[in-house]
């Protein structure tokens, strides 16, 4: 396979494997990913697991074409793609083996030597060339193990990510590559987010055309939407909405509650509904999706005065690998004294900005009449957000939305006729209540001022805590003029044909402009409500809570100049122009304060 004129494939696929790493099903067998570039000089990037070493070096041997390889460059040193550097340099004697300072330690607890007479230590930054081509070395300790660094090709513009972006899968197997990149992410590497997020940020620089990982297929298509997942698994945010329950259940009591749950949470308008039996599935299915959803309900029976052992060690997966930023339910079950509830609460408090679901159903051996009726109240609660989503469901008279007014942080929706858009805002104030009004007020440079006034109608969506940076980035940093800030979502739309978020709101409401106050730079729309629906009792966000907890503390140390206070862009100069607009979110010099070291 060309990856390029210089680069080519020489991996090789494994259908004799049937658990990756000892406890991943691979039903589509496992790829073994390695490549070559020819240039001036010849690079090697990665070998094979040990069942492959003739494969391999024969598949090098073509690619090579009688030429000699000049280095071997080892990205990873765990056994399926470092098993054959030994093998490499019996072949190739002369070739340098290029490799971080932690990994030739590895490769001597591994072979018996660390080829010290051919050794080049690398680091971050550190640049190879190989004629046309150069090289650099990207450091990824703990992505996911402390050795790893990623190579940069700046020419064919190729980035070789070890095992960052690999799925589960032979090559010669079409399939998604989501869902078995998913379930690869978060079993394997799952636990080191706040790492990957770093290595995301360094790649960030980089104009990158391919992605090559050491496993699965490489990438050259849509890279943005593999680096959103990747960005999305990293942060431990919901991928999507939908309900996950895992359960076991011994005399099928508990199976039945379960089966009543997912009927009735599919009724009341859950998007999806997955359901595990943690005893039968792979249980590395029921982790991704736990990980891919936004709710999560947990059944099990009392067991030996703790829990199923299926339930704790589907738990323990959680747990281990950072599960946050979820809502969970509990359904417990118990002949004489049930505690599962409590052990599995227990087991979660270690996980990060978890919401409980206030109902927890209690099941005395079988379902009755008070348990049946937790059942709905669960139900009620797990979909209130959903209800409110739809058009046909929702209670678009809940006037309780105005009690979320606060200084908080909005998102305002509108639309040109053409497209929608939407802006952050957080001026947003009740006037009156008999009748209803509200004041909104936006900043005349922003192009949402030119379509309201243009339009008349506007949504205010009210932002809750769990509301991540990326929201701010959206629909603060850019303009709507140039910018489709919807691009790539399923909208959901009020009465008024606007949209409303799926996420990260609590409530939202329909505005009708009634008045116009013009007040130089801004402009105040007196608006009456239209619409208004409460969609979860998440807290809103406020703007204190942004700068504390959301908005990234800005990289100034050792740095001089100056810093906004709006997003953290660091302006670097004795004297900052009275003129100057910070290029992320557009705000003037009066919102830049000097930075003190």
């Amino acid at each position: 396979m060309h990856i390029t004129n210089d680069i080519k494939y020489i991996g090789v696929n494994d259908h004799k494997i049937d658990l990756f790493e000892g406890q991943y099903r691979v039903p589509a067998g496992m790829a073994y990913n390695s490549y070559v570039i020819l240039d001036e000089k010849v690079a090697v990037i990665d070998s094979v697991d040990a069942g492959f070493t003739h494969e391999w070096l024969d598949n090098l041997q073509a690619a090579l074409a009688g030429r000699t390889p000049d280095y071997l460059i080892v990205q990873h040193m765990e056994p399926d793609h470092s098993a054959n550097i030994h093998s490499f340099h019996k072949a190739y004697p002369d070739a340098t083996i290029v490799a971080s300072s932690k990994a030739f330690p590895m490769m001597k607890n591994f072979f018996g030597t660390d080829f010290e007479d051919r050794q080049l230590v690398v680091g971050e930054g550190d640049t190879l060339s190989l004629g046309k081509h150069t090289l650099t070395f990207v450091t990824a300790p703990m992505v996911h193990w402390p050795e790893v660094i990623v190579t940069y090709d700046a020419y064919d513009k190729v980035l070789f990510s070890a095992d960052g972006f690999g799925k589960f899968g032979a090559l010669d197997r079409e399939e998604p590559w989501a869902d078995e990149a998913r379930r690869y992410y978060i079993g394997i590497v799952g636990k080191y987010g706040a790492q990957v997020q770093k290595l995301l940020s360094k790649a960030a620089g980089l104009d990158i055309s391919v992605i090559c990982p050491l496993h699965g297929p490489v990438l050259r298509e849509n890279l943005g939407y593999y680096l959103g997942l990747y960005n999305t698994w990293s942060s431990y945010e919901a991928e999507e909405e939908g309900v996950v329950i895992a359960y076991t259940s011994v005399y099928g009591n508990t199976r039945r509650a379960v089966s009543a749950l997912a009927e009735k949470l599919r009724a009341e308008g859950a998007p999806a509904v997955k359901v595990y039996d943690l005893a039968r599935c792979d249980v590395t299915e029921a982790v991704s999706d736990a990980f891919r959803y936004s709710k999560l309900v947990l059944a099990t029976t009392t067991y030996n005065g703790d829990i199923f052992p299926f339930m704790r060690t589907f738990i323990d997966h959680l747990t281990e690998r950072n599960f946050s930023n979820r809502t969970v339910a509990f359904i417990e079950n118990g002949s004489w004294a049930p505690l599962a509830a409590k052990v599995m609460r227990t087991m979660l408090e270690k996980c990060k900005n978890l919401t409980y679901i206030p109902t927890t159903v209690r099941i005395l051996s079988a379902l009755n009449e008070e348990s049946r009726a937790a059942l709905d109240a669960m139900v009620s609660e797990i979909c209130r957000e959903y209800r409110e989503q739809s058009g046909t469901t929702a209670n678009k008279n809940d006037l309780s939305a105005l009690f979320n007014i606060g200084y908080g942080l909005y998102v305002v929706t509108s639309n040109d006729g053409k497209r929608d858009n939407g802006l952050i805002v957080n001026t947003v104030t009740q006037v009156t209540n008999v009748p209803n009004r509200i004041a909104v007020t936006i900043n005349k440079q922003n192009y949402s001022h030119h379509i309201i006034k243009q339009t008349g109608k506007m949504n205010v969506n009210c932002l809750t805590v769990d509301a991540p940076f990326a929201v701010f980035e959206k629909f603060g940093f850019t303009s709507g003029r140039n910018t489709d800030k919807f691009a790539g979502c399923e909208p959901l739309r009020s009465d008024n044909g606007l949209i409303f978020l799926p996420r990260y709101i609590n409530s939202f409401l329909s505005l009708t402009v009634e008045d116009y106050v013009d007040l130089d730079t801004h402009g105040m729309f007196i608006c009456s409500v239209s619409e208004s629906r409460v969609l979860s009792d998440k807290e809103s966000m406020t703007y204190a809570y942004y700068h504390e907890h959301v908005k990234p503390k800005p990289k100034t140390e050792g740095r001089t100049g100056y810093v906004c206070k709006i997003c953290g862009y660091v302006y670097e100069g004795d004297e900052l122009p009275e003129d100057f607009i910070c290029p992320l979110c557009k705000h003037g010099a009066a919102d830049f304060e000097p930075i003190e070291n």
